[in-house]
């Protein structure tokens, strides 16, 4: 039998073990709260007592090379509304929709869903608003700052800025790709609450604030985007096109000086409106991203790769019968009657297609497809755009000698234009593949330099000598070849013409549909300037590059250029030492007659735009001191502005020996616009020009009997 002591003690240790027991599983259980859960449970504490407003940082200010403003953020209000403390939902939306210009029914669906702790009202208002609102003061209606975008020039640059979507992200453009430099860290306003998530009595808001986002300086001078977007416009108005690409650029480092296309749009009011595909023709930066056929701009990477390899020299002989036989196949020419017997030079002059087909066939597919590599094509340049294609290379392993000779002058193969004038910089830099970049540096909000995106070389392509020799042969194809509408007096420029076929849906060439290209650089022998413009579809009677798209490369050239002062130098041959200076004369206000008569006695030569027959202006200057065969560059007034004054000239003389007030119209078919010029006005009447060349056509006709002074349109076509 046991004894009562020994059982009460036994029960006083169970109920200690017990006691223990229980003790070490509380003590566990808040060690695992604590130590393990108590990161968690404080957040959903601080989330029951406290609320978060956010405030989104300003947006960092992005700017051109010269600091001018291209996008910055201007701070906004935004007003919310915290359901828990809204007392009478109906009424509250009945004074805020008029004001914020919501529906009461929106309104007050918002407000009156007391699971949500904030819900947006109106983001991004004007000031006048937010303190309109302010001024009702309603308790747990409130307010935060947010930034809006801004962009000051429009249109400018668009397909290079983009734009950002209505959380201030980028959404396009530079925007998109250094979003996560240009957006910051957000802040927030914390506000302490009861269990309801009503704002307690004696709460102090606790302000965190934003990070800004870094500042961005681009590469793109404001002034050269100006000249660029200027011919771009004019070139999609005047021949109707379908696209308009353009691209300007510092050879030696790869900076991207100005890139536009059309059409455009204004990043302030991106066209949402269309639809995903229909926004896509307005917004995307198409020279990034559309693949192409370069056509005979791409005889420039042929020509580097068979001087570079030693197949062609400058001096190689080529006949062109105007077409090459190649497996069989008859690759014609562009000129279908050939360009007969000439050199390898006089070719690139001719834009010949048979002797770029020959040189591809001597480098042969392997070194063909050596440079093509080389020279960036078939990869990603690297430029900082999302998004960016890569061409389209034929397979090496398929190509046959007629795809070789096709891919030589510029057929079956893609590029984007962006890679173009890339490999073409690399052509004539001294060799070397530049990678393109559109960020030159970022800032913090102080203007301190945080990170700088140097030149970078991505390898050497040809050596110095053989981009010398290009550069030489390209000037000469301005010169003296198809290139001639981009010589700009004063300046060694070079360049090439493109004229490329497109493809339709079946893989087959598309009739009468082209695009005209043209490269040009300058000075020639010291490259500060490359300029691509390409005119998709122009729609015109002659739609070579050479019509289309050289004029306004020379226009954008000859503006950056001056822009950047870089002096013009009229003695252009630096072998001409030995000739003669000659003082240009003064023809302005002259007929072009009488000007070119001057000029060729003084051993000078001439280019024209013919806009007219009387001499509006001239370049070089008159008083100009210039080597002997220099071109002077005439500038043609129009023909109304021209005629007037000649045809006013003219019948004062022919009164005093004549007084009928009618003449009978003489027939000028097959004359030139000068010599028109000087019928028609001999009898009193006035000369409107349409086209340029040989007269074909005229209104009134030959014989009719007309006023004195009367206009004759008179039609000129190039035979």
């Amino acid at each position: 039998m046991t004894s009562p002591g020994v059982t009460n003690r036994k029960r006083l240790l169970t109920a200690l073990i017990v006691v223990t027991l229980i003790f070490f599983i509380l003590i566990g259980r808040l060690a695992y709260i604590q130590l393990l859960k108590g990161e968690e449970l404080q957040s959903k504490a601080l989330d029951q007592w406290t609320r978060n407003l956010p405030v989104a940082p300003k947006r960092g200010v992005i700017y051109d090379r010269n600091d001018n403003i291209l996008a910055q953020s201007a701070s906004a209000e935004t007003i919310a509304a915290r359901p828990a403390e809204i007392k009478n939902p109906k009424e509250v939306a009945e004074l805020l929709a008029p004001i914020i210009d919501i529906s009461v029914e929106d309104i007050y669906n918002k407000i009156s869903d007391k699971s949500k702790s904030e819900v947006w009202l109106k983001r991004k208002v004007a000031k006048e608003v937010a303190n309109e609102v302010r001024n009702l003061e309603i308790k747990g209606i409130v307010f935060t700052e947010e930034s809006k975008r801004y962009y000051p020039n429009k249109n400018l640059a668009s397909h290079i800025l983009g734009f950002t979507g209505i959380d201030g992200e980028g959404q396009e453009g530079i925007e998109l790709y250094y979003d996560k430099q240009l957006k910051g860290t957000p802040g927030k306003i914390i506000t302490e609450t009861d269990v309801e998530g009503r704002e307690l009595p004696y709460n102090v808001d606790q302000y965190i604030p934003p990070n800004d986002g870094w500042n961005l300086v681009l590469t793109i001078d404001q002034t050269i985007q100006y000249f660029t977007e200027k011919a771009a416009s004019d070139a999609m108005e005047k021949y109707n096109a379908k696209k308009v690409y353009a691209i300007v650029m510092e050879p030696n480092t790869g900076e991207v000086l100005a890139m536009t296309s059309r059409p455009d749009f204004d990043p302030n009011n991106p066209p949402r409106d269309l639809g995903f595909e229909g926004m896509q023709e307005y917004i995307k930066n198409i020279n990034c991203k559309d693949n192409l056929d370069p056509g005979s701009t791409f005889k420039i990477i042929t020509s580097a790769a068979g001087l570079e390899e030693g197949v062609i020299t400058p001096d190689s002989t080529f006949d062109c019968p105007g077409f090459k036989m190649v497996d069989g196949v008859k690759i014609k020419c562009w000129r279908s009657w050939g360009h007969g017997h000439q050199t390898f030079v006089e070719g690139v002059k001719n834009s010949c297609n048979p002797i770029f087909m020959e040189t591809a066939l001597r480098l042969g597919k392997d070194r063909f497809y050596q440079y093509v590599d080389a020279f960036g094509f078939g990869k990603n340049t690297g430029i900082d755009v999302s998004g960016e294609e890569k061409g389209v290379i034929m397979n090496k392993e398929i190509v046959r000698n007629v795809d070789l000779a096709r891919m030589g002058f510029g057929q079956a193969i893609s590029v984007t234009p962006i890679q173009l004038i890339t490999a073409v910089s690399a052509v004539i830099n001294g060799g070397n593949l530049m990678e393109p970049h559109i960020a030159k540096e970022f800032r913090d909000t102080e203007g301190n330099i945080i990170e700088e995106i140097e030149a970078k070389k991505i390898r050497q392509v040809i050596s110095p000598q053989t981009s010398e020799t290009m550069c030489s042969i390209l000037e000469k194809a301005v010169m003296e070849g198809s290139g001639k509408n981009a010589y700009i007096p004063g300046y060694r420029v070079g360049g090439k013409t493109g004229t490329a076929q497109k493809y339709g849906s079946d893989g087959k060439i598309v009739q009468g549909k082209h695009i005209a290209s043209f490269i040009g650089f300058a000075p020639a022998d010291d490259p500060q300037v490359i300029v691509l413009f390409m005119v998709d579809e122009p729609e015109a009677e002659v739609d070579f590059g050479s019509q289309i798209a050289a004029p306004y490369v020379k226009m954008i050239l000859e503006d950056t250029l001056k822009y950047l002062e870089v002096e013009p130098r009229y003695d252009e041959d630096p072998n001409l030492s030995d000739i003669p200076d000659v003082e240009v004369p003064d023809v302005i206000g002259r007929s072009l007659d009488e000007a070119t008569k001057e000029l060729k006695a003084l051993g000078l030569t001439y280019s024209t735009q013919l806009s007219g027959t009387m001499v509006g202006d001239q370049l070089p200057k008159p008083g100009a001191a210039v080597k002997e065969g220099t071109k002077v560059l005439l500038y043609l007034e129009s023909a109304e502005e021209e005629d007037n004054f000649n045809i006013q000239e003219q019948t004062d003389e022919q009164d005093t020996e004549n007084t009928s007030d009618t003449v009978v119209v003489p027939d000028v078919k097959g004359k030139s616009l000068i010599e028109t010029n000087k019928i028609l006005t001999s009898v009193g009447l006035k000369l409107i020009v349409e086209g340029s060349g040989i007269a074909t056509n005229q209104n009134p006709k030959a014989g009719e009997e007309v006023l004195r002074g009367s206009e004759v349109v008179v039609t000129f076509e190039k035979q």
